[in-house]
């Protein structure tokens, strides 16, 4: 029998648990594409990104300065040549996107889907603060959600944990929340951020694969996509599946039809976002939320 998550039940989230996924965050591995990826195995890319493009101050031009630093608003103003200077990019601001709404509250054997996304994110969350990078993101439901802004290490990290914590819950409301939520996080990620966007194939219909697809243009997105045996079960049964729901640690009844309803629509998203991936090359794993982050951890890379 599989383990429960360490101070979890697998339904309802706490703190205590999230914090434990501390112990977890090297299972974690930072891959870097492009042109900057490390020649050698086992090298470090350093976080110094070259001239940067996080802007510093102005002063006056001196030889040897980069024409094309030149500040030519600051430079017609004085009549004197002034350049721009620029810090190095020392920390990469990473963005967590996470759905907590009423289609992640379900699982069928380990844990809730918006159980192993908030372990998901956590994870990932402390291995950044780890890393030095600042974090920040939006947390989402039906009803609400907490849009944080990139702050260092656990000063971003805790409030992320925080919201996961609260918004984990039974919702019902507006049901374009997770485009809103994506909205928010186009507005919050600056050029050069990195986006890690959790939810299940039901949250990759076409406003928000459209959202993201434009979201592609300014940052680099991750995108991980919480699974559960539980729908390759309804499509398969005639009967009656149980399922646990988020109200108790009770097992609740799907109906034959309303099952096979919700099987389709899972069989049609996932196979959309798999399409959607390999078009646009976009980074795509599937996470099971039946099986522990641990056994999982040849898929946490980012």
């Amino acid at each position: 029998m599989l383990a429960l998550p360490r101070h979890g039940n697998g339904v309802a989230l706490n703190l205590k648990e999230l914090i434990a996924r501390a112990e977890h965050q090297t299972l974690v591995r930072s891959h870097h594409t492009g042109n900057a990826r490390a020649a050698q195995a086992g090298e470090r890319l350093s976080r110094l990104k070259g001239r940067g493009m996080e802007f510093a101050e102005v002063r006056a031009y001196q030889y040897g300065d980069d024409v094309r630093t030149i500040d030519w608003r600051v430079t017609a103003r004085t009549g004197k040549a002034h350049t721009k200077l620029f810090r190095d990019e020392r920390e990469q601001p990473l963005l967590l996107c996470v759905d907590l709404g009423s289609t992640m509250q379900l699982g069928s054997k380990l844990v809730l889907q918006a159980v192993q996304a908030a372990h998901l994110a956590a994870t990932i969350g402390w291995h950044a603060s780890s890393q030095g990078d600042r974090l920040g993101g939006v947390i989402a439901n039906e009803q609400q959600h907490r849009e944080l802004k990139p702050k260092a290490r656990r000063a971003g990290l805790l409030p992320l944990l925080e919201a996961m914590v609260e918004l984990q819950q039974p919702s019902q409301g507006n049901s374009d929340y997770w485009l809103h939520a994506l909205e928010r996080l186009q507005r919050l990620a600056r050029p050069g951020s990195q986006v890690v966007i959790i939810t299940n194939p039901l949250g990759l219909n076409d406003a928000a694969i459209n959202r993201i697809r434009q979201l592609r243009k300014h940052v680099q997105v991750r995108l991980f996509c919480i699974t559960d045996p539980l729908f390759q079960q309804l499509a398969q049964q005639r009967h009656a599946v149980p399922v646990r729901l988020p109200q108790d640690n009770n097992n609740r009844w799907l109906d034959p039809h309303g099952s096979q309803q919700l099987a389709q629509r899972w069989h049609q998203a996932q196979q959309q976002a798999e399409r959607f991936g390999r078009q646009h090359q976009l980074p795509f794993t599937e996470i099971s939320a039946a099986l522990p982050l641990e056994q999982q951890w040849q898929q946490l890379w980012l």
